[in-house]
């Protein structure tokens, strides 16, 4: 039988597709957990400590019994993400398709952590506006971009010093730096259990562990 090509498929109009509520709510979900759900988002540059201090921070609510999952940058690209480039648009769409499975993850009730560099204000904010207020929580993982260079771990700064890497966070591409976030981690000297313990003590402070 002849296939048909792409350009035969018919796909769904926005009038075909209705959203379906569940019999079971966020909030029962959130309730047999006993916490208050949310989306910490760790952003930085590369070699900061997002991932680190992210790790860290969910040993620590494991420990505590709390219900969580901690979407990372690179296990991301390797699957949902797979194919995107680091283009500035690309990386729009990274952020967008990260945020929309965030919503989900506090839909479950889990208290959800991404370690992602997301260098662009507009686009932090645009996953802010798809939960609810207080769901999204910004911990800017402060450190100098020379302190990130002499750790490069995955030795990604000397790629991109020799243009290697086009389009780095930090050398050829900018980061905005969050203005107003809730957690502010300056990463340069600080313990990793100091820097977990900032995001937890927060937590704890704000009844999200107690809900």
């Amino acid at each position: 039988m002849p296939t048909n090509s792409t350009s035969d498929i018919q796909h769904p109009t926005s009038e075909d597709i209705v959203w379906h509520d569940h019999h079971v709510s966020k909030a029962e979900r959130a309730q047999i957990k006993q916490q208050k759900p949310c989306i910490l988002w760790f952003t930085g540059l590369s070699g900061s400590g997002k991932s680190t201090i992210a790790n860290a921070v969910e040993a620590a609510l494991f420990e505590q019994k709390k219900h969580t999952y901690l979407l990372d940058g690179d296990n991301i690209r390797m699957g949902l993400s797979k194919g995107l480039t680091f283009s500035d648009e690309d990386r729009i769409e990274n952020i967008r398709r990260i945020g929309e499975v965030s919503k989900l993850f506090v839909d479950a009730g889990l208290i959800v952590l991404t370690a992602f560099i997301s260098p662009f204000r507009q686009d932090r904010e645009m996953v802010r506006q798809l939960v609810d207020k207080g769901a999204f929580i910004e911990v800017f993982v402060d450190t100098p971009l020379e302190v990130c260079e002499q750790r490069d771990p995955k030795g990604l700064y000397q790629k991109a010093r020799k243009g290697e890497i086009p389009n780095f966070t930090g050398i050829d591409s900018p980061y905005e730096a969050p203005e107003f976030p809730e957690i502010h981690i300056r990463n340069d000297r600080l313990p990793i259990e100091e820097a977990a313990a900032q995001v937890l003590n927060y937590l704890e402070k704000k009844g999200y562990l107690n809900a």
